[in-house]
């Protein structure tokens, strides 16, 4: 007689899960911020946006670690990448002025390693906290089959929101308009599959110094999150557009919020570039143009202000704890030039 099948039977731990949700609900908690409607474990989670807000529209942004997660496997750190999935996106949202309101996680694995899982989603909630938004709900999903062993994936998904009138999308980017610089923590969540391959060719110990750093800790430092600062600066000067530096480098992402008649004109040495990048650069024979295109080489967010703000926005986000950099100025865009260049 052939012996009933269960659940069990599937490969699925069913009792992981119901204690995940049991370590989780103290790390959410911690991120709890006037809104919430209930609490972690419900079908839905629930949100009531400010009455302070006239005309609220909401902002949104989802994305992944990519394949920083590699590297998390390979080295067993795993307390760091859910930092890096909520700054991902809610970097995203800021540079449209959103405040963030609320993260949601999806982790997704083979075999569901409850330890491994509180690292991750304690990472997320730190995040969250450095944002200032509520964890409020997620999703954790075990399918047997699906991930090598070990392994899991990543995403996530932040909602913000701005006041109609106070949006920023760069339409008033003129000539003779400066841009910051906020500094990085490293290479963010971007440019990995590149980074692994520079430390494959290159024969590279995981415990070589790079600068102050072993190699392990400069990859694996988590995205900075810009979420406070920059909302505090924009209470006191106008920013007229923001670029947050991900997959693409300062190349192809401020070129996205510049009207189509200018050009962000760059200096490079205009900022000290951490050792990581001068590292990765040496090791893999890289090209100068590559490094900007790929890489942020520093730089993890660009503000956009008037000339006569600059000075007072710089002595702002000083203030605020950042390290800001004069890197450029915005010019008329020569015919056939590209939108944003370094030299």
């Amino acid at each position: 007689m052939t012996k009933p099948l269960s659940y069990a039977d599937s490969g699925v731990s069913i009792d992981a899960g119901d204690e995940l949700v049991e370590r989780i609900k103290p790390l959410a908690k911690k991120t709890l911020i006037p809104g919430v409607l209930g609490s972690i474990g419900g079908f839905g989670a629930m949100f009531e946006v400010s009455k302070d807000y006239k005309e609220p529209v909401l902002v949104t942004g989802t994305d992944g670690v990519g394949t920083k997660l590699k590297l998390a496997f390979l080295l067993n750190r795993h307390d760091t990448v859910g930092q890096d999935l909520v700054g991902m996106s809610v970097n995203d949202i800021l540079v449209q002025g959103a405040k963030s309101l609320f993260f949601l996680d999806y982790f997704a694995c083979g075999h569901l390693d409850v330890d491994v899982a509180e690292k991750v989603v304690g990472g997320v909630a730190r995040g969250c906290e450095l944002a200032g938004c509520a964890l409020i709900g997620g999703e954790t999903a075990e399918m047997p089959g699906m991930y090598p062993e070990g392994e899991y994936d990543l995403a996530g998904f932040a909602v913000g929101v701005v006041e109609k009138s106070k949006i920023i999308d760069g339409k008033s980017i003129k000539p003779g308009d400066v841009v910051l610089g906020l500094t990085s923590s490293g290479p963010h969540s971007n440019g990995f599959s590149l980074i692994r391959k520079v430390i494959e060719v290159s024969g590279a110990s995981w415990e070589e110094k790079i600068g102050d750093k072993t190699l392990a800790e400069a990859v694996m430092e988590p995205t900075r999150i810009y979420v406070k600062p920059v909302l505090s600066v924009m209470e006191n000067v106008e920013i007229k557009g923001m670029a947050h530096i991900t997959g693409g480098g300062l190349l192809e992402n401020v070129p996205r919020i510049l009207p189509d008649n200018v050009q962000a004109d760059i200096k490079a040495g205009s900022w000290p570039r951490p050792e990581i990048f001068n590292w990765l650069q040496e090791k893999g024979n890289i090209e100068s143009h590559e490094m900007y295109r790929v890489f942020n080489n520093g730089i993890g967010m660009v503000v956009i202000v008037d000339k006569d703000n600059a000075e007072k926005a710089m002595k702002l986000f000083e203030e605020a704890g950042e390290t800001v950099y004069k890197i450029g100025s915005i010019v008329e865009k020569p015919e056939g030039q590209a939108a944003c260049i370094v030299k």
